[in-house]
């Protein structure tokens, strides 16, 4: 990437207490049908998890254990809040950057290599945790030239090392003016799996969803 570039990191993790990562076994990257979404303002990748937390509510009801359905119903709400996939408002202009990811810049690093691109570049870090909305969003108009993905660890995602030890899938990203910009999606503790659907040569648009 020329110098002035931007790598765009979107780790997901927690800073809650009961929210640690663990190395777990590796995983391939989850391949659902994407993106698209249900009725609601859902995320399709989470429909299979909302409808099996609901069929459990509805079968501990039955049996007549409450307390155990209510618990039940509590997850499928909180479920179908972290699927959640709400509209939003993407600012018109030329040469304008939007945010791939809900969540907060914990770093902001110049004169970064990547193993991405030859150069050095620019790298935000932007970190979200189990409340904020894990649907990414495409930053930029224009060619995605490269899609890579790596497997790996689950290291809190907040971590330095995350970037380099966990599961992450990169896309590196064309401008028409020929500019280029490299997007990370680095997996965490809850969302272990990443589902990307952008593909090589494939024409995006600033705010559409990636992931």
């Amino acid at each position: 990437m020329r110098p002035g570039g931007v790598l765009l990191d979107t780790g997901t993790g927690c800073l809650l207490p009961f929210v640690g990562f663990n190395y777990l076994e590796l995983r391939n990257m989850d391949r659902t049908k994407w993106p698209g979404r249900a009725v609601l303002p859902v995320a399709v990748p989470g429909i299979k998890y909302i409808v099996g937390a609901a069929c459990l509510t509805g079968v501990l009801f039955y049996l007549g254990w409450i307390l155990a359905a209510m618990i039940a119903a509590g997850v499928a709400l909180f479920v179908t809040w972290f699927f959640r996939d709400p509209d939003r408002e993407i600012p018109k202009g030329d040469h304008l950057l939007v945010s791939p990811a809900d969540g907060r810049v914990i770093r902001v690093d110049h004169g970064v290599h990547t193993e991405y691109l030859p150069g050095t570049c620019r790298r935000v870090s932007i970190f979200m945790n189990v409340f904020n909305v894990h649907v990414n969003r495409m930053p930029l108009d224009g060619t995605v030239e490269k899609v890579v993905y790596t497997p790996g660890r689950f290291i809190n995602a907040s971590f330095d090392k995350a970037s380099v030890y966990n599961e992450r899938n990169a896309l590196t990203i064309q401008t028409p003016e020929r500019q280029q910009f490299v997007v990370v999606q680095i997996a965490g503790l809850v969302a272990r799996r990443i589902v990307n659907c952008a593909a090589k040569g494939m024409q995006v648009q600033r705010g559409s969803d990636t992931a």
